[in-house]
């Protein structure tokens, strides 16, 4: 049985989302304004947190019994290993940049930090074609039903719940109507619950803070 890689392709979505409005946002914060650059600040930190989950679980999991069940293919393996270094590469200079534009909000700051989101998100985007090209139907053909399902595992692991209501809003945002009841029906009953109560309102507030 093969395994059905679509809902990284979704999660995907929302990162090439999130990683253009990013930039357009902290573009868009006035000189000073410190309240609205922590509001940025804070759901960048939502981003980068839900981006390193999301490559640690691929890290641990994915890419060791892909590797240990490949022969010619193992090279894609292996880069798409060296783009994941890339992409922490950025996410290190995101770290040093954002807290100096988050405490003045000046403009140069705020240039510099749209700057590394703007390298962020170029080498974000080569990485999520390539595996989505190259790596997700090696994926699908060598890797157990099981092991795919550890990816979700990991990051529910590592998340902070409230975090974690709002990368599945995120999700959600993006998912077709086919693709989101899809994502819903794989979740326990008491789960959906939990979501149409409190995460489906809380992810509406969060959003509408964020993007005004």
């Amino acid at each position: 049985m093969s395994v059905d890689t679509q809902d990284m392709e979704i999660v995907h979505r929302v990162l090439r989302r999130e990683s253009r409005l990013l930039m357009e946002l902290v573009a868009a914060v006035a000189p000073g304004d410190t309240a609205r650059a922590k509001v940025i600040a804070d759901h960048l930190s939502v981003y980068r947190m839900g981006l390193h989950n999301h490559h640690e679980g691929e890290d641990e999991l994915l890419w060791p019994p892909l590797l240990s069940r490949v022969d010619l293919e193992a090279d894609i393996v292996l880069r798409m290993e060296a783009q994941h270094q890339r992409i922490a590469a950025t996410l290190t200079r995101l770290d040093t940049t954002v807290p100096v534009w988050e405490a003045t909000a000046g403009a140069d700051e705020r240039d510099t930090l749209v700057a590394a989101l703007a390298e962020h998100r170029a080498v974000l985007l080569e990485h999520l074609d390539d595996e989505e090209a190259t790596l997700l139907p090696l994926a699908a053909k060598h890797i157990t039903v099981q092991e795919w399902a550890s990816l979700d595992d990991h990051m529910v692991r590592n998340t902070p719940k409230p975090i974690l209501l709002t990368l599945f809003g995120a999700v959600l945002e993006e998912a077709n109507p086919a693709e989101r009841a899809l994502v819903l029906s794989g979740l326990p009953a008491p789960v959906r619950l939990i979501w149409h109560v409190i995460g489906r309102p809380r992810y509406a507030r969060h959003i509408r803070r964020v993007r005004g």
